[in-house]
């Protein structure tokens, strides 16, 4: 990783957390999804410290070379704000222009709720904001999308999709890492739980995003982490949806939601109804949006960013 900052670590939150970091300037803080680390970001950060900005990408809780808390709860939506809020104080920063990427933008919705004083604005991919309906997450796509959703088999099967994914680290990221596949005809992996199903693929749909270099980064980041603790992520969906209830469902910082028009995680249909200073773009791409498009996502954000954060 010669063209990408060198890790530093930090304490935060109770955790030593691996951080990538580099400029001067206001702060931007860069924040992955699963199963990602700051290395995705890789595509953006230079660009940003040409901009002007100081530029912040921390592998999170229980990735890469991070600490890895053993306790389920230890990863719910308090904690992965907390760590963020711990990241800021490490640098001197009162608040921050955060940016995320699916769990990444999840994480910083709640972020914004939990410590709104700390957030100067957001820009979101992915994953729009998700209101909190009347019936617990987990249990609510069980009964929608059946048991073998992944979130739901995450959930109801605990460590059966991380073994395996640990069994064929390579395989499945090789064939999760793909851009295009909207351009063929969808993989019917019949019964059972598609992921699982991917990481035994030998004839994945679409193109590799990847280089054989950049993979060799990522599948070595999950090798050393594993994939039981950046799951726990998503074992905490119920939890949060308990322990969220009585906190305010509004974003009031102004905030870029980027969406990929192919991606696999719908848009949000009345998404200003609770981010009212949202402006909202659209991307010829997939999920994997500032990795499959680096050129048409940094543009957007540093327009963006001349107007409501200007360096």
């Amino acid at each position: 990783m010669s063209d990408f900052p060198e890790v530093e670590y930090i304490h935060t939150n109770g955790i030593n957390m691996a951080v990538h970091q580099a400029g001067k300037g206001k702060p931007i803080v860069l924040c992955h999804g699963w199963p990602e680390m700051a290395y995705s970001w890789r595509h953006q950060i230079q660009p940003l410290i040409d901009a002007g900005y100081h530029v912040i990408a921390p592998d999170q809780r229980g990735y890469g070379t991070t600490d890895q808390p053993e306790a389920v709860e230890d990863y719910d939506a308090h904690h992965l704000s907390a760590d963020l809020t711990g990241l800021l104080d490490h640098y001197g920063y009162e608040d921050a222009l955060f940016v995320g990427h699916d769990w990444g933008a999840i994480v910083l919705w709640n972020l914004a709720m939990l410590h709104p004083a700390r957030v100067s604005g957001l820009i979101q991919m992915s994953v729009p904001f998700m209101e909190r309906g009347k019936t617990e997450w987990v249990g609510f796509w069980e009964s929608m999308l059946g048991p073998d959703f992944y979130i739901v088999h995450f959930n109801r099967q605990p460590g059966v999709a991380a073994t395996a994914f640990e069994a064929n680290t390579r395989n499945f990221l090789n064939n999760l890492y793909r851009t295009e596949q909207w351009l063929e005809k969808p993989k019917d992996y019949g019964s059972g739980m598609p992921f699982i199903k991917m990481a035994e693929d030998t004839n994945p749909a679409g193109r590799a995003l990847l280089s054989d270099n950049e993979l060799d980064i990522f599948v070595q980041g999950f090798k050393t982490s594993g994939f039981h603790k950046p799951i726990n992520w998503y074992r905490n969906f119920t939890r949060n949806w308990e322990t969220m209830a009585d906190v305010r469902q509004q974003i009031d910082q102004p905030a870029l939601m980027i969406y990929g028009k192919h991606d696999m995680v719908p848009p949000s249909e009345n998404l200003a109804s609770f981010v009212p200073n949202v402006e909202i773009a659209t991307l010829e791409c997939g999920h994997w949006i500032q990795q499959e498009k680096p050129e048409e996502t940094n543009r957007l954000m540093l327009e963006w960013l001349k107007k409501h954060y200007p360096a």
